[in-house]
């Protein structure tokens, strides 16, 4: 899969588009890519998406913007395994926001010979989003739009699925996403304090510092042998250690004591097991670790 950052001046042979964000690439966007790879193929036209880095919505107002699903490396991995063969990355700034629905029409997506645009029922475009499908049917694109997708009578959104991961519904998030909820990045060094109380830590890096979910959580984590290893998960600001902490991704794995630093993993939230807290000593804590570590084993247990 071919990743472009800029638009090109043409492209050489005409596309089918569809055209996101794809924040968490649920199960309504997943139909949008299925559409998206048999149309095309139907067309003889390679199937291409258009997305935005950041998030308009973080542009426009970051401080209430709500947080990712999925960071850019995973949206990406998702596209390519869901068969796309290009993606066009427009970097969503102030000139990119400035950007009238005509300018849009006549300047991307001619420019990229869009045959064929496929949308989401509510697609809106250009500056003070006054662009819409109607527009770009007027404009001669053959545009298409796929129905909203819903599970148990509900629409599939990534509201909806922020919501259930905030609440601790892990398997209402799965049902909505299509796949259990994960989280992926490097494993790096921390401060080696999981360690001094008997518990190591994989500490993953998050590029953003606002996770959908925080709490203690039984995982599985992908990446580093053939079959996930399960372990349990801290995704929080450590309070018994910390004031004003930065929020941090810690994965402990069962009967696991191997060098995995650099590797570049997926943690898989499987079960909530309990909100964060600050525990008024680290005796304390590692005392509920032990308590944490036991439920995570028996959820596995009992899983299997």
């Amino acid at each position: 899969m071919q990743v472009f950052r800029h638009i090109p001046s043409r492209t050489a042979a005409p596309i089918a588009l569809a055209i996101g964000n794809f924040d968490g690439v649920h199960r309504g966007h997943r139909a949008i890519l299925e559409m998206l790879c048999n149309r095309a193929a139907e067309l003889g036209l390679a199937p291409c998406v258009m997305t935005f880095e950041p998030h308009p919505r973080e542009f426009f107002s970051p401080a209430t913007a709500p947080a990712r699903l999925t960071s850019l490396r995973e949206k990406l991995e998702m596209f390519e395994g869901a068969g796309v063969a290009s993606v066009y990355l427009c970097r969503f700034d102030s000139k990119f926001a400035s950007i009238s629905a005509q300018a849009f029409t006549d300047d991307i997506l001619r420019r990229l010979n869009a045959r064929l645009i496929l949308v989401g029922g509510d697609f809106r475009f250009g500056a003070d989003r006054t662009g819409d499908i109607g527009m770009l049917r007027d404009a001669g694109f053959a545009v298409e739009s796929v129905p909203d997708v819903t599970v148990n009578g509900e629409r599939v959104s990534s509201t909806a699925i922020r919501k259930a991961l905030a609440d601790g519904d892990l398997k209402h998030a799965a049902a909505l996403l299509g796949r259990p909820y994960s989280l992926s990045g490097h494993v790096t060094h921390g401060d080696k304090l999981g360690r001094e109380l008997g518990y190591p830590t994989a500490n993953i890096h998050m590029l953003h510092d606002r996770p959908p979910l925080f709490g203690i959580y039984a995982v599985k984590l992908s990446g580093i042998a053939e079959e996930a290893l399960p372990g349990v998960a801290s995704l929080g600001v450590r309070p018994t250690m910390k004031i004003n902490g930065r929020p941090t991704l810690e994965v402990h794995l069962f009967d696991f004591d191997q060098d995995i630093y650099g590797r570049h993993v997926h943690v898989i939230f499987s079960k909530k097991l309990r909100d964060e807290e600050k525990f008024p000593d680290l005796e304390a804590l590692k005392r509920q670790m032990a308590i944490d570590e036991q439920m995570a084993r028996d959820y596995f247990k009992n899983e299997s």
